[in-house]
């Protein structure tokens, strides 16, 4: 059964009483769900707007968002994720851009300058209450525009190393990442025990996966408007799920606030895939609390995971593969070539591509990623970094991972990250921000860079590096290269200015 038929099973079969997903403590049931969904209905049947149509969605963490999810995948419609977190002239802008005939979004959405007006440029403004209520109250949708008939959902990228794009994922693609996974129900089931946390933001793939894959499987989800992390132990002792997922950053937040083990001892696995998770930090936490960290590896363009770490993997490899990103998922394929595209034998570093249903060339074709790695003799994959960010600098190839781990030596360093400035004569340099550990004095940039200068080449040596409170993060959670270089050039101009 696909996402969309199994949804509106669920829509159409699940008692009205039944717990669906909790929100600040509290429950919204299934008919709350069915209830969001009807109004919606109305509204775009309303509008012309039927199966096919593309609607925009500004998405937040919250059940009446969760249910209009839901409710478009159910009923044929094709979901346009709109971040909330952009500033209002650019998510006005990316309304515009999108070109959805009718957007939905809380009052509070469409109260921010200039994003009504968006709205309305491109079609019909639907306002979705806290209470679930659904009205259309500005525009029309009289320009249907474009349709996306077998689209279920076109989502943004994390936008890591400029704007985000979309992505258009099919209903096959969907599919196929719901087998992969091993989130298909069981025949005749409709419901089951268990609830799962989702902290990751919807509009981001993690976090829409992580609601969608579960209510799919006919679980429930305690969804937060955000990972803090009194909230998110709170949660852990109160359902006490086997496991839960957590970015890098969470992860060390955890393990730095010294939360006690018996508060997270239901934790069997705790899983980690936004970004790559230094080994010695899995180990660390699975050392501290018994939960096993599976790191995975996809990307939006696949619907999610194409590889990963399994309990039992974990169980047999960890101590000899720690620092991989697991084995391919079930249905999906990866090799690694050079740069013509001749496979390369196991062991050898380069470009790394996928074989996949979930992919969006089709399950025939082998797509090629963005990132380096290698598959060794055990099927084990390894990213070595992204093929995209070399930094050429005067000819020379620069590594970023190379340099953040160089700063990362230092001790007083918590976590470093690395960005290409465009430089006139040189093309490019390598600049860096790092984030402190906490107690630790500051160290002098001069003595950052000495300890550079130890293991580094001479052009692999940042120009410049900033010390900051907290490295500037994507909703996904990893470190935004935008962000890092507008801090790395106001220090620069502060620099210059003194």
């Amino acid at each position: 059964m696909g996402a969309r038929s199994r949804l509106a099973e669920l829509l159409s079969k699940a008692p009205a009483e039944a717990q669906a997903v909790e929100f600040e403590e509290s429950w919204r049931s299934w008919g709350d769900i069915a209830s969001v969904a009807r109004g919606l209905g109305r509204v775009l049947d309303g509008a012309s707007l039927g199966p096919g149509s593309r609607v925009g969605v500004v998405l937040e963490n919250r059940p009446e968002h969760v249910a209009v999810v839901v409710a478009l995948v159910a009923s044929g419609r094709c979901v346009v994720t709109l971040s909330p977190l952009q500033p209002p002239e650019r998510l006005a802008a990316d309304i515009v851009r999108c070109g959805a005939p009718a957007v939905v979004a809380s009052p509070e959405a469409l109260e921010r300058p200039g994003v009504l007006d968006a709205v309305t440029t491109a079609g019909l403004a639907v306002r979705l209450g806290r209470d679930g209520g659904v009205d259309a109250i500005a525009g029309t949708a009289a320009d249907r525009g474009e349709t996306a008939p077998g689209v279920t959902i076109e989502m943004l990228t994390s936008g890591t190393t400029g704007a985000p794009k979309r992505v258009r994922l099919t209903d096959a693609q969907f599919d196929a990442a719901l087998d992969s996974s091993g989130q298909r129900p069981k025949e005749g089931v409709l419901l089951r025990s268990g609830v799962s946390l989702v902290s990751t933001p919807l509009v981001h793939i993690g976090g829409l996966w992580g609601a969608v894959s579960a209510l799919y499987a006919g679980r429930r989800i305690a969804l937060l408007p955000r990972f803090t992390l009194d909230p998110w132990v709170n949660a852990v002792e109160r359902h006490r799920p086997l496991a839960a997922g957590l970015v890098p950053a969470a992860m060390r937040t955890v393990l730095d606030a010294g939360i006690e083990p018996e508060r997270l001892s239901s934790l069997r696995v705790v899983t980690c895939g936004t970004t790559f998770c230094p080994p010695e930090l899995a180990d660390a936490f699975f050392r501290t609390y018994g939960a096993r960290t599976l790191m995975t590896y996809g990307a939006t363009e696949f619907a999610g995971a194409v590889a990963a770490w399994t309990l039992p993997l974990h169980e047999k490899w960890w101590e000899t593969k720690a620092g991989s990103a697991g084995r391919p998922v079930p249905g999906v394929d990866m090799r690694v070539v050079d740069a013509d595209g001749t496979a390369l034998a196991p062991g050898e570093v380069g470009h790394l591509e996928v074989r996949t249903a979930q992919s969006p060339q089709g399950a025939n074709a082998w797509t090629r990623t963005s990132d380096l790695g290698r598959v060794d003799e055990d099927g084990f994959v390894w990213i070595d970094g992204r093929a995209d960010d070399a930094i050429i600098r005067g000819g020379f190839k620069v590594q970023p991972e190379q340099v953040r781990a160089a700063l990362e030596r230092h001790p007083a360093v918590l976590e470093a990250a690395v960005a290409a400035l465009p430089d006139q004569r040189l093309g490019q340099v390598p600049v860096a921000a790092v984030e402190l550990r906490a107690g630790h004095p500051a160290p002098d940039i001069a003595d950052l860079i000495v300890g550079c200068r130890e293991v580094l080449t001479p052009y692999e040596v940042p120009v410049h590096v900033v010390i900051v409170d907290e490295l500037p993060r994507t909703p996904s959670s990893k470190v935004s290269r935008v962000e890092l270089l507008d801090l790395v050039r106001a220090s620069m101009a502060g620099a210059g200015s003194a």
